[in-house]
């Protein structure tokens, strides 16, 4: 067992009750409801997904290069002595508690304004992935190894921290999603 099994169990497993928790919320959802939006600014259900989907991606080839022991951090990652600041800032804007809405990155707007009806299967697949990716890197340092922000060159953090983003990104928009479908005006099928 490496050292790391414990903490990707846990990733893990939060992942899978993301999935599940999105399957029994949202899955019979219509497209209607699944594309309608609080208003013009906001994101609809589907978008919040959709949102996920494309953001954890960015990661995909990082994890796949260090589960097969070909990643190497930037020069950056290694002598940065900001890792540690990014992971916190970015886990800050994602609490809930915080009180404040934080814009995405252009680079991780959702796709499109209207996603498919099958957006929720689409995310429940992608978690399966996403643990995937997250189970080949079990023996990697994962509080050693510097990975970059898909978001900015300069920002690193370890990809231990990069996981717990992953996680802790995906409540919030799930959240989010939940209170779309708690707005005034939320079609009834």
């Amino acid at each position: 067992m490496s050292q790391n099994n414990g903490e990707i169990d846990g990733f893990v497993k939060e992942l899978g009750a993301v999935a599940s928790d999105a399957s029994k919320v949202f899955g019979s959802l219509s497209a209607a409801q699944l594309n309608w939006k609080p208003s013009a600014g906001q994101w609809s259900v589907g978008q919040c997904f959709d949102h996920l989907i494309v953001t954890n991606r960015c990661f995909f080839p990082d994890m796949e290069r260090v589960a097969n022991g070909t990643y190497r951090s930037s020069l950056w990652g290694r002598v940065s002595p900001l890792s540690g600041f990014f992971a916190r800032f970015i886990m800050k804007a994602l609490d809930p508690e915080q009180g404040r809405k934080t814009k995405a990155p252009r680079v991780f707007e959702p796709a499109q304004s209207n996603v498919a009806a099958d957006v929720i299967r689409q995310f429940v697949a992608h978690q399966d992935e996403l643990s995937a990716h997250m189970r080949a890197t079990e023996r990697a340092d994962l509080r050693g190894l510097k990975v970059t922000s898909p978001v900015s060159p300069v920002a690193t953090y370890s990809l231990l921290d990069a996981y717990r983003i992953v996680v802790a990104h995906e409540r919030s928009h799930f959240e989010q999603a939940r209170r779309v479908t708690q707005s005034e005006g939320f079609p009834s099928a």
